[in-house]
């Protein structure tokens, strides 16, 4: 019996690793402690806590089914469990057994942003859920349809400030086809919380398929951990890494037919993204590799923001999107040919793998 797709996933991309590091005695042991730790508590945990939010109401129903069971709708947490107690082993064994760590100020940074995002979502999902006014101001009118959409895109940016509080990185920025370029305290002040801000929509434009989110994450961080473990950034490495296999474990739950969705979780993926980059001065590499949801932002801006990628389910179980217009990549990958869902996400993950590859191709060329 074939093995599942999420685990073929993770395998070819554990094979690219030990291609790419010269020996894997090279790998230290704390960063594979913390990657496996990242992976085993996702994957234990993220049951526990989908029966506990289906105990407290927290689920949604799956538009693109006809089977309308409520499915948990907060992915998130049991994901940055498995990553936090990840991180933590490797900054333990990091610090008080092996004292060798450096840079601990911009891994802590990291954790508070991704902390500030994880309860950002946390609040966007809930408000979203409750669906009856209490009153006529302005709170119950957030609990009546979430977060306002005048709201929508800025709540990602105190997220940004334990980064921009660093100075994190360094006040040159290197483009793709440009350069590097010396933008001084704009950097901290403004490239920074625009990076956060980005990412975090971005990963949020590109979702509602099951495994779209977590499968095309995981992708995008084992790719840039990859890329700044050979560069030499172990911080920034341990820290993709860590979250990227923290997804894997989470992919298990969330494949078709998911039984979670990542809700709180879409934010927490472009944020993590954007603290790597950040720390490991990684700007043109994250670019390049990011590619597919800058596409996904700008056909998203086409209909003023929108656009949902979802489709409808036709009687031969294929999707369709809801219009003629393509408004994102998801609707361009329906107008393709006949794809059931699975196969729509397969072919966008397949997308995401390309692109890394390429990255690591032409980063060098540019």
């Amino acid at each position: 019996m074939s093995e599942p797709l999420w685990i073929n996933i993770g395998g070819s991309f554990i094979n690219r690793w030990v291609e790419f590091s010269p020996t894997m005695n090279s790998v230290p042991y704390s960063l594979a402690g913390a990657i496996s730790l990242s992976f085993a508590i996702t994957y234990i945990g993220v049951p526990v806590f989908n029966t506990f939010m289906k105990s407290i109401g927290v689920v949604g129903f799956d538009i693109m089914k006809n089977d309308k069971k409520p499915v948990a709708d907060m992915g998130g947490p049991g994901v940055v469990t498995g990553f936090l107690l990840g991180v933590f082993f490797y900054i333990g064994l990091e610090i008080f057994i092996l004292p060798r760590l450096n840079g601990l100020v911009y891994i802590l940074a990291t954790l508070s942003t991704v902390l500030i995002i994880t309860l950002i979502g946390i609040f966007d999902t809930l408000t979203a859920l409750s669906k009856e006014r209490e009153g006529a101001g302005e709170f119950e009118q957030f609990k009546k349809i979430g977060i306002p959409r005048w709201l929508y895109f800025f709540i990602p940016l105190p997220a940004a400030v334990p980064l921009m509080a660093l100075n994190a990185g360094v006040d040159t920025m290197s483009i793709p086809f440009v350069g590097r370029v010396e933008f001084g305290l704009l950097y901290p002040l403004l490239l920074v919380p625009i990076a956060v801000l980005c990412c975090s929509n971005a990963t949020n434009f590109l979702a509602g398929f099951n495994g779209l989110e977590a499968g095309m994450g995981f992708v995008l961080h084992l790719a840039i951990g990859l890329y700044a473990y050979h560069h030499g950034q172990f911080n920034a490495a341990m820290i993709a890494l860590t979250f990227a296999f923290a997804l894997l474990g989470f992919l298990r739950y969330n494949w078709y037919p998911a039984s979670v969705f990542p809700g709180d979780l879409n934010y927490t993926i472009g944020a993590v993204y954007s603290s790597v980059a950040i720390i490991g001065n990684l700007e043109k590499f994250a670019i390049l590799c990011f590619m597919p949801y800058i596409a996904e932002a700008f056909l998203k801006a086409a209909s003023r923001f929108e656009a949902e990628s979802y489709g409808v389910l036709q009687a031969n179980g294929t999707v369709k999107p809801r219009g003629d217009k393509v408004r994102g990549l998801t609707h361009l990958v329906m107008n393709l040919g006949d794809f059931t869902e699975p196969q729509v996400t397969v072919i966008l993950i397949g997308l995401q793998v390309v692109v890394a590859v390429l990255s690591f191709v032409v980063v060098n060329l540019i």
